[in-house]
Order: structure tokens, then C-alpha cells, then sequence
């Protein structure tokens, strides 16, 4: 045999090989809907053997049915589209074990216009959607979970003023309209978050960094939470710091989440301390130190996930994860570490030039 022969012969396994090494399901038919090509992934979805699949109807090889039992080529009728259509949009489907199959297919055509020559379907597990459906309505319930908690406080009080104004004493009012007050920031504060998180996941956060001076904007966090907690807070700085890249409100907004979550999760005295460093990027890196139970090392990716939250020291989940966007965007990193006295060290690299991703 001659080498031009042994390399047309070896095309159909190497088209076999190369449709078996993608990840989804291939399914390819002729105008006269005979079946051409069935990979290994599409073989497996539709409960048949690749090989015997070759040469048989197209209705026979794809057997999948919609929720009132018709057939893909029954709904879709792809050989008798009009000339414009080019193809079959995402559907979903079910296969004969019951499981979900999603389908995209291609019409071809020798020219723009001219009749269909054959069909291309691709086809891929349901079971990726469905997980992300999941995940979906896990964040729908959490997000309505922390909603529902401060709304209820503010519904109950705000009721309560209304149908008894006249039986309560001033600093019963007083009190009852604190406690509104508080929970409408802590609304706030979720509403925000939930803002914060959604611009970082889209990649539309709007930063306006410029030269900033760590030491004041954290030693102002600092006072102001202080100013708030019963709990002792230690800053410490080196002299001669490198001013820092950043949005000076981003960058209060890092160091404030890091520093209560100190205080929320912790126990004893909060250490705050900022040093020049220069190992992977020039800046200043800023650590804060709780004298907790710490966090197990293989929690810490964990930490910068969406609504993560351990104990029952509250919070929404959200701070640290917004921590983690804020400083990426920066051009910053986060790591957590085991503090010298116990508990848990998470350490801020914040650069001192723009390396804001592009």
C-alpha cells in the first residue's frame, strides 16, 4: 500500500480519535439521515455503542425525548427548515435512563442558502447546569436569610410603636427606635456587600487608586472600631513605609473587614501590624492578628468563598471574600497563616505600584 493510501485509510480514525478526546457528545448525519460520526462522550449520553451506531437512522441513534415524550427530530424537524436557519439552539432533553441531556446542533449547507447536506449535534450532561441551578438557589436562600433577619426586627419594633405609641415611655421609644436604626445600617451594609461582591464577579468594579499613606488610612480604621469594641486593638508600624497604590475608600474597606472580623471571630487582643515588604511585589504588607482558635489549613482557601462563615460569631460571609476581590484587583494578594500567640494571621500584600490586572 502506498503512503498516500495508508494516510486516506487512517483518516476516519483519526477524525474517531480526535471527536473522542473532545469533551462533549459529537453526533453528525447525512441530508439522508444516516449517522457518520458518534464519539465515545455522545455514545455514552445516549446509551449506545459507538461503533454499531455508525450507519443506522438518525431517529434510532438519537432517542431522547421531551417532557411529553416526543423526539428531538419530531419537535425540531431539522431537514425541513427554512433556507435561513442555520441551526437548533440549547435545548433540554432526556435520554432513556432519565437523565438530562442539553443538545445544540449545526445545519450544513454547501452555500448560504442552499439545501440542508447534513446535521451536527452536539450534546452535553445536564448535570453541570444542574449543579449550578443548585448553587444558585443556595445564594437566593442565604441572601434571603440575612434579608429577612434585621427586616424582622425593623417590622416587629416599627409595629409595635405604631399600635402602643401611647403606653410607651420615652426611652422605651428610644430604645425600640435604636434598635430599627441598627438594623437598617446592618441592611445597608448587606445591600452593599452584596453589591461589592456582584461588581467583582463581573469585572465592574470601579477603583480610582492613587498614592495613599497605609499607616494613617489603617491607624483611622484602627480608632474607629476601637472607639466601638470592648476588645483591645495594637497597631504597629515601621518607620519610613512606602505610600501605597489604592483606592483609599477600597483599601479602608479591606482593612475594616479584616479588623472585625478579627474582633467577631477571635478572643483577647487584635494586632495590627504593617511593614515594608518586598519578596514578590514592592509595598507594604499588613497583618492582623487574633488571639482565637485559628483556622485549620485546609480551610483557608475556603475563607474567601462566598457567605463562609464558621461558629456563631455571625456576619454575612461576605467580608472576607470581598477582601480577597478587592486586593486581586489591586494588584494585591491575601494569605492566611497561624499567628505567633495562636489564632489566625491574614496577611495583606498591597503594592506600592499600579499592577492592577489588565
Amino acid at each position: 500500500m502506498s503512503e498516500e493510501s495508508r494516510r486516506v485509510a487512517s483518516t476516519p480514525s483519526r477524525l474517531r480519535s480526535l471527536a473522542d478526546a473532545y469533551p462533549d457528545g459529537i453526533l453528525g448525519a447525512t441530508r439522508d439521515g444516516v449517522v457518520t460520526i458518534l464519539n465515545a462522550q455522545g455514545a455514552a449520553l445516549l446509551g449506545v455503542d459507538p461503533h454499531d451506531a455508525l450507519g443506522l437512522p438518525f431517529p434510532e441513534v438519537l432517542r431522547l425525548l421531551d417532557q411529553d415524550g416526543q423526539t428531538w427530530l419530531h419537535v425540531n424537524r431539522p431537514f425541513d427548515s427554512i433556507s435561513i436557519v442555520r441551526g437548533v439552539p440549547e435545548q433540554s432533553w432526556l435520554n432513556a435512563s432519565g437523565e438530562e441531556v442539553l443538545t445544540t446542533a449545526r445545519l450544513v449547507r454547501e452555500e448560504p442558502l442552499g439545501p440542508v447536506l447534513g446535521i451536527a449535534v452536539g450534546l452535553r450532561s445536564g448535570r453541570g447546569r444542574a449543579i449550578l441551578d443548585r448553587e444558585r438557589s443556595d445564594l437566593v436562600a442565604t441572601v434571603a436569610h440575612e434579608l429577612r433577619s434585621p427586616l424582622t426586627g425593623v417590622k416587629g419594633f416599627v409595629q409595635a410603636l405604631l399600635n402602643r405609641w401611647d403606653k410607651l415611655s420615652d426611652d422605651q421609644r428610644k430604645l425600640m427606635l435604636t434598635t430599627v436604626n441598627a438594623d437598617a445600617d446592618r441592611l445597608s451594609r448587606l445591600i452593599a456587600e452584596l453589591l461589592d461582591v456582584a461588581r467583582i464577579d463581573t469585572g465592574r468594579l470601579q477603583l480610582y487608586p492613587r498614592p495613599s499613606s497605609a499607616e494613617v488610612l489603617v491607624g483611622r480604621v484602627v480608632d474607629s472600631i476601637e472607639a466601638g469594641t470592648s476588645r483591645e486593638i495594637t497597631l504597629q508600624a515601621d518607620e519610613g513605609l512606602p505610600e501605597v497604590f489604592a483606592d483609599p475608600d477600597k483599601f479602608t474597606q479591606v482593612v475594616t473587614n479584616l479588623i472585625e472580623n478579627a474582633v467577631r471571630h477571635g478572643q483577647g487582643r487584635v494586632t495590627v501590624s504593617l511593614v515594608a515588604h518586598a519578596e514578590e511585589i514592592p509595598g507594604v504588607r499588613i497583618m492582623v492578628d487574633d488571639e482565637g482558635d485559628g483556622i485549620p489549613a485546609e480551610l483557608h482557601k475556603r475563607v474567601f468563598t462566598k457567605f463562609w462563615t464558621t461558629g456563631e460569631s455571625g456576619g454575612s460571609g461576605l467580608g472576607m471574600y470581598i477582601v480577597g476581590g478587592l486586593t486581586r484587583a489591586h494588584g494585591g494578594y491575601v494569605t492566611i497563616t497561624e499567628a505567633p500567640g495562636g489564632g489566625a494571621r491574614v496577611m495583606v500584600d498591597w503594592p506600592t505600584d499600579d499592577l492592577r490586572p489588565d
